[in-house]
Formats: C-alpha cells, sequence, structure tokens
C-alpha cells in the first residue's frame, strides 16, 4: 500500500486520467474529490461489496470479476 499526505486543496494522479483531491478534513473525516473517466467505476468500499455480492447472488458459480459475466 502506498500511503501519501497531502493538503486541502492538493491532488494526486492516479494513471493519467483519474486525480483525487483533498476538498476538506473536519475531524477524524476527510471529503476527497475524484475525476474520472465515465469508463473507470468510482465506489465507495461498501458499495463495491454489496455490488458484487448482487453480482454473485445473480451469477452463483461464477467470478463477480468475470468479463464474461
Amino acid at each position: 500500500m502506498l500511503i501519501l499526505t497531502r493538503r486541502v486543496g492538493e491532488t494526486l494522479m492516479i494513471g493519467d486520467e483519474v486525480t483525487v483531491t483533498v476538498l476538506g478534513v473536519k475531524g477524524n473525516q476527510v471529503r476527497i474529490g475524484v475525476n474520472a473517466p465515465k469508463e473507470v467505476s468510482v465506489h465507495r468500499e461498501e458499495i463495491y461489496m454489496r455490488i458484487q455480492a448482487e453480482k454473485n447472488s445473480q451469477y452463483p458459480g461464477q467470478d463477480a470479476d468475470d468479463d464474461n459475466a
């Protein structure tokens, strides 16, 4: 895991097309903004896990990451 330190208003790049900007910090919460192409899905982890669970229940026996699903 890469660990970075950023201040409010600073941005990090993921590849050539995705940026993550720190918008604010309040207590133990950090607001971030993500710019990514429409083809790139961006979800909070708990939402991503729910989507994967729903895919697994729709296609039992298949890997949810399988592009053929």
